[in-house]
């Protein structure tokens, strides 16, 4: 049993590094990245100088912006358990599944005029590509107005307007947020993860005028945006509310909650006892994934931090 809590901790890591880059919104002129046993350059915003007409997006986030936006650009587009059942995406081709990299073959065969990747995800590829003359843009998303800003330039990469998808992100927050309890993110158990203020589920507790816990201590992780708690560690928080996120890589919405309630703290905390734990799902808090997921994280949120 600790082999296999052990490991879902791994993946969870794994997938918070790789998938959760797909949220983005920093443009950097470059990014070092490893090929072979050389440290090359890539330039992340290697864009067209005229607006693109062929797309493919490498995450899901800028897929479902592009589509937003303008639905006839997005040609290609790396297969999500979120467009599953989406007819939007239905007969738009996928040139990758789950972690593994984009085919680089259907990639060219689809003759895109820009390739949108993931920052810390898709530099390899991305590289190769704006080798081969293709014109290419790399996002990272870790706070709502890197959100904004990424619609923003995706849409005049498009020659679209954003105003209306700008508008539509405006209802997903509180009017007037009145109350600030204390909250808690937990997004694994072995070890205890915890996302601060440098991340996107952090940021989006501010929005909410959550009080994150957490917000303000900083953590030898490596994934940046989160840190590492103890038990007592919690204990001592003693939040008010707190929020459980169910890892992406499978397993019921509530597998990680009932875990946690075999543990002998959790029922001494006063969000237990006052049946304020909730259970959310990955994609809109951690990774912000799609529109509609964020809009979904957010309802929960609402009802969540305001009883």
């Amino acid at each position: 049993m600790y082999r296999r809590w052990i490991l879902s901790a791994f993946t969870l890591l794994l997938s918070i590094f790789l998938v959760a880059c797909t949220t983005a919104t920093t443009q950097q002129p470059q990014s070092k990245i490893a090929n072979s046993n050389e440290s090359s350059k890539i330039n992340s915003q290697q864009t067209p100088k005229e607006s693109a007409k062929r797309v493919v997006a490498l995450s899901s986030l800028s897929a479902d912006i592009i589509s937003q936006l303008d639905q006839t650009k997005l040609v290609g587009i790396s297969g999500s358990r979120l467009f599953k059942d989406d007819p939007k995406f239905k007969d738009i081709p996928r040139v990758s599944e789950g972690q593994s990299p984009p085919n680089l073959e259907k990639i060219v065969a689809l003759k895109p005029d820009l390739v949108i990747g993931a920052e810390g995800f898709s530099n390899q590829p991305i590289q190769k590509l704006q080798q081969l003359g293709i014109s290419t843009f790399l996002t990272q998303v870790k706070k709502w107005e890197s959100l904004e800003e990424l619609t923003k330039k995706l849409a005049k990469l498009i020659d679209a307007d954003p105003q209306a998808l700008l508008n539509r992100y405006q209802t997903f927050l509180p009017d007037k947020p009145t109350q600030s309890p204390s909250t808690l993110v937990l997004v694994s158990r072995q070890p205890i993860l915890a996302p601060n203020k440098n991340s996107w589920a952090g940021d989006l507790l501010t929005k909410f005028q959550a009080k994150n816990l957490v917000a303000e201590l900083q953590g030898n992780n490596p994934i940046g945006g989160y840190v590492t708690l103890s038990a007592e560690k919690v204990l001592e928080a003693n939040p008010e509310v707190i929020i459980v996120v169910q890892p992406p890589q499978g397993g019921s919405e509530t597998e990680l909650l009932e875990s946690f309630k075999k543990e002998a703290f959790w029922q001494q905390l006063q969000a237990t006892k006052n049946n304020r734990v909730y259970a959310f799902d990955y994609y809109g808090l951690v990774n912000a994934g799609s529109i509609d997921a964020i809009e979904k994280a957010c309802q929960n949120l609402k009802q969540a931090l305001s009883k």
